[in-house]
This record gives C-alpha cells, structure tokens and sequence, in this order.
C-alpha cells in the first residue's frame, strides 16, 4: 500500500492529514505573488509542511483507505501502522521520497526534516491556473520643455490697470457667493422647521393610552444543564456510519449521539456527555477497560 497517494487524495479536500504515531502533513495557504526579478506570476497555492506532534489518530485516513478499497476500519488502521514501521525503519538508512508530497529524512538531532515539493498546487480554487512569465516593462520619461522667461517691459502703468481691474472682480465674486451661500443656509433652516413641526404633529395624534392592560405573564425557564465532557468513540467521514455508531451504542444501553463534526470535517460520536469532569473520567477508563481501548474525553470548553 502506497499511503502517500491516499494523504495526497485528502489534503486536496483537508487542510490536515494525521499518520497516526508519525505525524501529520500540513497546508497553509499562501495568496498570488509575483517575482520582480523573474517577472513571473505565481498563483494562490497550499503550501505543505510537517508537524511531528500531530500523531493523535482521528480516523480520517482511516476511513478514506476503508471506503476506497472497501475494507474494514480495522484492516486500513493495519495497513496504516505497517507502512508507518516501513518508513521509520527506512528513514534510519536513507531519505525517503513521498509521491507529490516531498522528501522526509533525519537530521543530526534524529528528527524528521520535511522538504515539500513545489510542482503540485493542492488549492482546488486554483486549478488550472499556472505560472505567468511576462516581458519586462520599460517605462520612459518625457522630457519636460522649459518654461520661457517673461521678459521686462517698460509699460509699469498698463500693468499696475490691469492688477488693479483683477483685484476688483475677484472681490466682486467673493461677496456674490458669500450671499448666495447665505440665501442657501436660510431656506434650509426654514424647511427643517417646517418639517419638525408635522413630525411634533404626528407624534401627538399618535400618542394613546391603554385602558385595560393584558396581565403580566410569569414564565418559568428550566435552566439548561451543560455537560461540556464528552466520552468520544469515534470521528466519522460519513454521517451514515456515524449514525450507525449510535444505534448500536444505544442497543448496549449507552446515552450514545451525534455532537458535531470537528474542524476536519469529521462527525463525531460519543458513548455519554457528563457535567461532571470525575464522573466523564471515570466513565472513560471504565470503556477503555471493557469497551474500547480508542475512546477519549474531549472538553467543550464555553466560549
């Protein structure tokens, strides 16, 4: 089994694809951008990273092996732990190329260096779209002609008329829109008024007093108990199999429902929600003792 196609196939629809106990692959979206230097366009993308603390199993690997070589939860979970013992046991000797993801290896510390190819573009939005080389733009600049001086002349008087002609008509033209601006602010004023006076009029015709009041009613709300401790038993791709988890949880006698779908889109079941934190922990150990060693407690934490 080839698990880097199927973590290719998801992290098209999910930002986050979890090897549980190897870690998981990561895509953070980065926006067009264009190289000054190159003179090339790149469009939006995901780009991949790696984090080895995400080795939680939530079931979305899982699932998608089961549902396309249509096999049990169990057997994908199998297939996925022997490919994860492949990696590690190869990854001592030699790096290790994924198909279209990158290139995983050890450093000097023993830790896991991830190095993600950049031909593959997992941002559906971008499909079809590719890189855009344009020709460089040249820019010129227009030469400015200079200004020609104004030569001297001896007619002082024809000059000293007309300055004192402009001066007169400029203002002329400053008293003209003085009054014209004061004209304005009148007739507005007065049409304010006259509306606020049939507003005043409205507001006293519409203003009326109830004789015979209705009586105050009295409701009493029972107040909503949360239970924020949930008792998970597992993360499901299809809402059909969730459902199918609860009916048979319900069969065994547990308070089994739906409680949402987490951030990766999974629906997630529970045998029991509790408002007490003791209580939801002891329930917990109590499954993994006679149930089911993959239940976990999740905490809704009030927002």
């Amino acid at each position: 089994m080839n698990l880097a196609n199927y973590i290719n196939d998801l992290l098209y629809r999910y930002d986050c694809v979890i090897v549980p106990d190897f870690g998981g692959f990561v895509t953070n979206r980065i926006g067009a951008k264009l190289n000054e230097n190159t003179h090339t366009f790149y469009p939006p993308t995901k780009q991949i990273t790696f984090n080895n603390h995400l080795k939680h199993n939530d079931g979305l690997l899982a699932n998608y092996i089961a549902s396309t070589e249509n096999i049990s939860f169990e057997k994908a979970s199998t297939a996925i732990s022997l490919s994860v013992i492949k990696w590690q046991n190869e990854i001592q000797k030699k790096a290790i190329n994924l198909n279209n993801l990158g290139t995983i290896s050890l450093n000097e510390a023993q830790q896991i260096v991830f190095e993600p190819i950049t031909d593959v573009n997992f941002l559906t939005e971008s499909f079809g779209l590719s890189t855009l080389k344009s020709s460089e733009i040249k820019r010129y600049k227009e030469k400015v002609k200079p200004l020609i001086p104004v030569t001297k002349t001896n007619d002082k008087k024809g000059v000293s008329v007309f300055i004192k002609y402009a001066a007169t008509a400029a203002i002329l033209l400053t008293l003209g829109l003085a009054g014209y601006n004061g004209y304005q602010q009148n007739k507005q004023k007065e049409v304010l008024a006259s509306q606020q006076k049939a507003l005043d009029k409205k507001i006293q015709a519409a203003t009326f007093v109830i004789s015979n009041p209705l009586p105050t009613i009295e409701l009493n709300v029972a107040k909503k108990i949360s239970k924020p401790y949930h008792v998970v038993a597992g993360a499901f791709q299809f809402v059909e199999n969730a459902v199918k988890k609860v009916e048979q949880l319900k069969e065994k006698g547990y308070n089994a429902k739906i409680i949402g779908v987490n951030k990766w889109g999974l629906t997630q079941v529970t045998y029991n929600s509790y408002a007490n934190k003791n209580k939801a922990i002891n329930s917990l150990n109590r499954i993994k003792r006679t149930v089911s060693k993959d239940a976990w407690l999740l905490v809704n934490t009030p927002k």
